[in-house]
């Protein structure tokens, strides 16, 4: 009888998580509508899109050609560098000289010897598909904290980006390390780790400078945060950071490295560029183009953080004062201010970029679904948006770029920024206790 009754509990025991899964599952078979809806199913929408996400990735590896652009330069300058040439200037491959800052180096070292002295492909591509599980893991985690974005349109983001999962794992290029490294710092900020988070994001310049687009909305943060002797030392991370990185370089060639390594005068050749297809060469390499971009870029920066960051009825240069003593009492950042300011000082950098290279794709490609739905326009509907992704996405897969796919992409930008503009504050204006009510 003790026996039976035994028998009786296990089966029992075991029949109950299968009776919770059951449960579980026609719970969401009713409510299926509201899973691609409901922003608070972020997760797990995002657990299915990511297991979907590892078939596609590995099939794309085994199925679609590895196509050498920049990888073989890549192993070459490490290489260099590994032989004891810490001159950046005498550093080369077969695409051109060694461009990117010291951390580019020192992951990419470990990724040469990780892949036999950079002869095993297939390990590079199975490497570059795991970062690409951990920048989707790390993506959808930001939009799980912002709780903006319905779940539908992560199949979009998943799914249906071929050029993106070329970049990854059919280009080896350095854009994906550099843009896995922002987001894992993005995340560290929600969590108010910022000192760990300035750590990484600076780690992320040291593999490509694009990070600093970003840098605007981080400075404009960490003031907001702390005021300006309270960021000091986030900052002062982020350059010591560069320096100790940098350092066997600047020691041997200090010059060389920093003119090579941050070069922001760099030419950009117009037979690649995605964005400006549309305009006559001549004029695309003219200098005063690209000042002109600047000065707009520039003046965007500022239009965003005087009447969309800054809303506290006081003037912006009360940023640089202690918290405590601003005349508004200051309030914890939410993730929504965080991610929605980050992205956008991201976004107008890339709108007025002197040129868009197709592995640039990456550079805001997983903010797009939070710009277009996080501060939703009354005129921009759902079917609106994904009409400007399809676009976009259709611009970037467009090769070579044409007069019309360059237009086409430059509408788009135009109408997110727009989106951004007259969509609702992210930083709603405080309002200022009257000395009555004192």
């Amino acid at each position: 009888m003790a026996a039976g009754l035994r028998k009786r509990g296990r089966a029992g025991s075991a029949a109950q998580p299968a009776g919770i899964c059951r449960q579980w599952l026609h719970r969401a078979w009713q409510e299926r509508r509201l899973l691609l809806q409901e922003p608070r199913y972020t997760l797990l929408v995002a657990s299915c899109l990511c297991l979907a996400e590892v078939g596609i990735t590995f099939w794309v590896i085994q199925r679609v050609a590895y196509t050498e652009i920049d990888w073989k330069t890549y192993m070459t300058q490490v290489e260099g560098v590994i032989n004891g040439t810490y001159d950046y200037t005498q550093l080369q491959g077969d695409t051109g000289p060694l461009v990117y800052p010291a951390g580019f180096v020192y992951i990419f070292m470990g990724l040469y010897y990780a892949t036999g002295q950079g002869t095993d492909i297939r390990m590079a591509q199975n490497i570059f598909a795991l970062l690409y599980l951990a920048t989707l893991l790390l993506v959808f985690l930001i939009y799980h904290q912002t709780c903006k974005v319905p779940p539908f349109v992560f199949f979009f983001m998943c799914c249906a980006s071929y050029r993106v999962h070329s970049i990854f794992v059919l280009r080896l290029f350095n854009d994906p390390v550099a843009m896995a490294l922002l987001f894992l710092s993005i995340n560290l900020f929600l969590v108010r780790r910022w000192s760990w988070g300035c750590c990484c994001f600076s780690l992320a310049v040291s593999v490509k400078m694009n990070v600093l687009l970003f840098a605007p909305g981080l400075l404009f943060l960490l003031l907001t945060q702390f005021g300006f002797r309270g960021a000091l030392p986030k900052l002062s991370i982020c350059a010591a950071l560069q320096v100790v990185l940098g350092l066997p370089f600047l020691l041997e060639n200090p010059i060389g490295y920093l003119s090579r390594s941050f070069d922001l005068g760099r030419q950009f050749l117009f037979r690649w560029t995605v964005n400006w297809r549309f305009l006559p060469e001549a004029f695309f390499l003219h200098r005063g183009f690209h000042l002109a971009l600047l000065a707009a870029h520039l003046a965007l920066l500022l239009l965003f953080a005087l009447c969309r960051w800054h809303r506290t009825g006081e003037s912006i240069l009360s940023l640089l004062k202690d918290p405590s003593k601003r005349k508004v009492p200051p309030q914890s950042l939410t993730p929504n201010q965080i991610v929605s300011t980050l992205f956008t000082s991201n976004f107008i950098g890339i709108c007025f970029s002197r040129s868009l290279h197709y592995q640039f794709y990456v550079w805001y490609f997983h903010t797009l679904p939070y710009l277009l739905w996080a501060t939703p326009a009354r005129w921009l509907t759902h079917l609106l948006r994904l009409l400007v992704l399809g676009l976009i996405e259709l611009s970037w897969n467009t090769y070579p770029s044409t007069p019309c796919s360059s237009a086409a992409l430059h509408i788009c930008h135009a109408v997110i920024l727009l989106q951004l503009w007259l969509g609702p504050q992210s930083f709603p204006k405080s309002i200022q206790p009257s000395k009555k009510a004192h």
